[in-house]
């Protein structure tokens, strides 16, 4: 079974475009591989390190959004960046073979920098989170890393630094490929390009049903529409893509009869939005009762985040020794492993 790794910054709970983007895929991925999912407290905290607290309780939150969507710590993997001492110390020797003008040509950090603003006054941290992102996925030695084709740059730093501790090393680690997916992204309430916690745009997955009717209730839809009867737009209208990504395959007619009303002047704005209310309630609702179920057992996220965290020391264990050997640092138990 090839290896997976993936996983998520815990810096607050997740929304329908995290369930869109990737967990959905993370259910079906877990009956094909053996994926393993990291809470990425430590790469949060390059750009929260002056509030911990909120990195600390949003592992628990994004725990549990994950066992609510149905990923199984049965078959899944789940664990804790910061307790596996060994990728801090995979990410300093892998900071040997990488150039601060490689981490500045990086795309993805590029954009980031520019996004948040922080282009004249980064933190190292935050600089070098390709070179701690190796050392996540190499760890454990995984195979395959799911992404966007967005993110397809930071697995190929890995990748580079892979091939060059192997051809200094010897073939220790294993090369990376990034499984690329078309995952579609959910624009967020308000329109903007993106779902996002820091623009208020989201609908989480453990909002109550009177949230998300609320936040439907308000969100953008056609501008140029001003009465009912006008004809309207369903190309790039939020609230027909949030109908695509969630009406079932058995109601598909029903999106399709408002579609063409729609765009007819047929029905207004405020009937369709009701109509996803109920469309989004349903299918958030199998979802807030094993959440609810999960909550109750606050001693049973915490046995799942220990034993998933256990498990993923014992692969890094495995792999750390093999790199000390290799780099001939290995100056104390050498011998056990003649």
């Amino acid at each position: 079974m090839k290896r997976i790794l993936t996983g998520d910054r815990p810096t607050g709970r997740l929304h329908l475009g995290h369930f869109v983007g990737s967990l959905k895929n993370r259910v079906k991925l877990q009956d094909e591989y053996d994926q393993f999912v990291m809470l990425a407290d430590v790469q949060a905290l390059t750009d929260n390190f002056d509030n911990p607290q909120k990195v600390r309780d949003s592992i628990k939150e994004v725990t549990l959004d994950y066992l609510s969507v149905g990923i199984d710590p049965q078959k899944t993997t789940i664990f804790i960046q910061s307790q596996i001492p060994q990728i801090a110390e995979l990410t300093v020797f892998y900071m040997n073979l990488v150039t601060v003008a490689r981490l500045y040509r990086n795309p993805t950090v590029k954009e980031e920098m520019k996004q948040k603003g922080i282009e004249e006054n980064v933190t190292l941290g935050f600089l070098a989170y390709p070179v701690s992102q190796a050392a996540d996925i190499t760890f454990c030695k995984a195979d395959l890393v799911p992404v966007g084709a967005d993110q397809v740059p930071m697995i190929e730093q890995t990748r580079e630094i892979v091939r060059k501790f192997n051809s200094i090393y010897g073939q220790i680690l294993v090369e990376p490929e990034p499984l690329v997916g078309d995952f579609p992204r959910l624009v967020g309430t308000d329109g903007q390009a993106k779902m996002s916690k820091s623009l208020n745009n989201a609908i989480f997955l453990a909002d109550s049903s009177e949230e998300v009717e609320k936040k439907v209730m308000d969100m953008y839809t056609d501008p140029k529409r001003i009465k009912p009867t006008d004809l309207g737009t369903v190309e790039g209208n939020p609230v027909f893509i949030y109908l695509d990504a969630f009406t079932t395959e058995t109601d598909k007619h029903k999106l399709d009869d408002f579609k063409s009303r729609y765009k007819e002047g047929k029905v207004g704005d405020v009937e369709v939005k009701q109509y996803l209310v109920k469309v989004l309630n349903n299918f958030l609702d199998p979802i807030r009762e094993k959440r609810k179920e999960y909550e109750n057992q606050p001693h049973l996220i915490e046995k799942i985040l220990k034993e998933g965290t256990k498990k993923a020391i014992a692969e890094a264990e495995k792999t750390m020794k093999e790199v000390k050997i290799a780099m001939k640092i290995d100056y104390f138990y050498h011998d056990k492993h003649q």
